[in-house]
């Protein structure tokens, strides 16, 4: 056990534009090099992006894209005896949004497309409709959990 004491979570203040949590975490999670003020200025565009594209409330596509992108379990790697067993694990709230927020933004960098912005919102909007790079690497994370149930009795 840890001999010092735990460090208490700090609070997040909401987004000023959308009043969201989420929105700031997603911010703080995008951002290069502490440029907080870019990074709020291709959010921004992106959520613009989508709601031009017919969609009345880009919050709700926002959050439906992390919905839908959130993994329900992963696989880990687990030494027995001389081999490495790959062991479906269950994944914790805050780690689900975690590796969600962390698959849509590198799924959009990775994007071809003019900018930032422009890629952001397309891939959310992907996202909200269960479609994109980011849905499918939930798929690949979940098709390999099934795959290797057969090895669920190893979780620590």
């Amino acid at each position: 056990m840890a001999r010092r004491k735990v460090t208490p979570k700090r609070e997040i203040l909401p987004d000023p534009e959308y009043n969201n949590v989420l929105v700031t975490k997603f911010i703080s999670r995008m951002m290069l090099h502490g440029k907080r003020s870019v990074t709020k200025k291709i959010l921004y565009s992106a959520m613009d992006i989508i709601k031009a594209k017919g969609n009345d409330n880009p919050l709700e596509v926002f959050l439906k894209a992390l919905e839908n992108v959130k993994p329900m379990v992963e696989v880990k790697s687990r030494r027995v005896g001389g081999s490495t067993y790959q062991v479906p694990v269950e994944v914790r709230e805050s780690r689900r949004g975690a590796l969600a927020m962390r698959w849509i933004i590198k799924a959009a960098r990775d994007r071809s497309g003019r900018s930032m912005g422009e890629k952001l919102g397309a891939e959310l909007l992907d996202a909200a409709n269960s479609t994109g790079v980011a849905f499918k690497k939930k798929e690949d994370t979940h098709r390999m959990a099934e795959a290797n149930k057969a090895f669920s009795h190893y979780r620590w």
